[in-house]
């Protein structure tokens, strides 16, 4: 005879609206859990780690600004992300994306031609070249999936690593400074420059960017009808096409704008915290994207939650490390780690818990009551 089984799962399409958040909330409990077995063998205190991971960078002014600093290429990264999951279509390029903006605004910020244009028209124009070069760099791929059904998980990994060579070339032929011979593009114009929204800080333009396109993103998904459509064809793309929606078009151009919002992303670095084209312009924003979108539920304002922490991690990882002497990788394997309980832990919003012995119990019950 089969055991009675003590706890089993039963698939279903509905879930409380509470669910997804404790399921966060969880995995984050567990991701701690997990990282504070690494720090004990490192021979340090797990709660005085995480209270300058999680505490410590928004104790100060300073700390706290340089997490907005982060926050938003993060943001942007997650929302652009966020746009393309919804829809199916699952954008492991934005890393990528990011690069072809941040091409598009060096070479604006270089090129004689644009070098002395007023700020009020060289820095919406970067901004606007950005999306467009995202936009281009996610076409490909894009028109891969939706012509000849070729995977996109890979085709935008591959062009990634396109985009890493084609930097490369840039930074050791054309753009190679010619100050220092490192590779390295010369400075972009002053006026090229986003302005300073707190004086003598790092934060700029670019976290209203971030925001906006988190609203943005919130309306496009809520209130219209491409975002119905949108989600619609990420829960089922032959339901949709049954029901008449054109799947390709709306997976074509949900890929697009997740292009073009990941170059604005390379816009902000470049024209918020660089100023110059280097190869470690960014030191993954695109990848941990895929993170925040996962970790956020493909929510807008769950994105924007899911950005801050990931901010804070980041910040926090050198705050520990300068402090207490870890490694500053550790905040990346915190990072790491929380991406697999996420993915492991969400898996569970997709099922019914029941606990068939209760039932069994509760039957008794009333058997003995009648």
């Amino acid at each position: 005879m089969a055991k009675n089984k003590l706890i089993s799962f039963e698939k279903t399409d509905t879930a409380p609206a509470w669910k997804n958040p404790m399921l966060i909330g969880l995995s984050i409990l567990i991701t701690f859990i997990l990282s504070a077995g690494l720090i004990l063998m490192a021979g340090k205190n797990p709660i005085e780690t995480y209270y300058h991971f999680i505490v410590a960078p928004l104790s100060t002014k300073f700390s706290f600004l340089e997490v907005l600093v982060t926050f938003t290429p993060l943001l942007l990264c997650g929302v652009a992300v966020t746009f393309a999951f919804t829809s199916g279509y699952y954008n492991i390029g934005a890393e990528g994306q990011l690069y072809a903006g941040a091409i598009a605004a060096t070479w604006i910020g270089i090129s004689p031609v644009f070098y002395n244009l007023s700020p009020w028209i060289m820095i919406p124009f970067i901004i606007v070249a950005g999306f467009a070069f995202g936009m281009l760099w996610a076409l490909i791929p894009a028109l891969l999936k939706v012509k000849m059904q070729v995977d996109e998980v890979v085709t935008t990994l591959l062009m990634n690593s396109i985009m890493a060579y084609l930097v490369s070339a840039l930074l050791n032929g054309p753009w190679k400074s010619p100050f220092s011979g490192w590779p390295e593009s010369p400075e972009i114009s002053m006026n090229a420059i986003f302005p300073k929204i707190v004086a003598k800080s790092r934060l700029n333009l670019g976290v209203i960017l971030a925001l906006v396109a988190m609203l943005v993103l919130w309306f496009v998904l809520n209130r219209t009808p491409f975002g119905l459509r949108m989600r619609a064809v990420g829960k089922g793309k032959h339901a949709s096409k049954f029901s008449g929606i054109n799947v390709q078009r709306t997976m074509l151009l949900s890929a697009l704008i997740s292009g073009g919002v990941a170059g604005v992303a390379g816009v902000s670095v470049m024209c918020g915290i660089q100023f110059r084209l280097i190869s470690e312009i960014s030191p993954g924003y695109g990848t941990i994207g895929v993170m925040i979108a996962t970790m956020g539920g493909l929510n807008a304002f769950g994105v924007g939650l899911a950005a801050f922490f990931f901010a804070l991690l980041d910040v926090g990882a050198l705050t520990v490390s300068r402090q207490m002497g870890l490694p500053s990788y550790l905040g990346e394997i915190t990072q790491a780690t929380l991406l697999l309980t996420t993915i492991s832990v969400l898996l569970l919003h997709r099922y019914k818990i029941k606990l068939p012995w209760l039932k069994k119990k509760e039957i008794r019950v009333e058997e003995e009551e009648i």
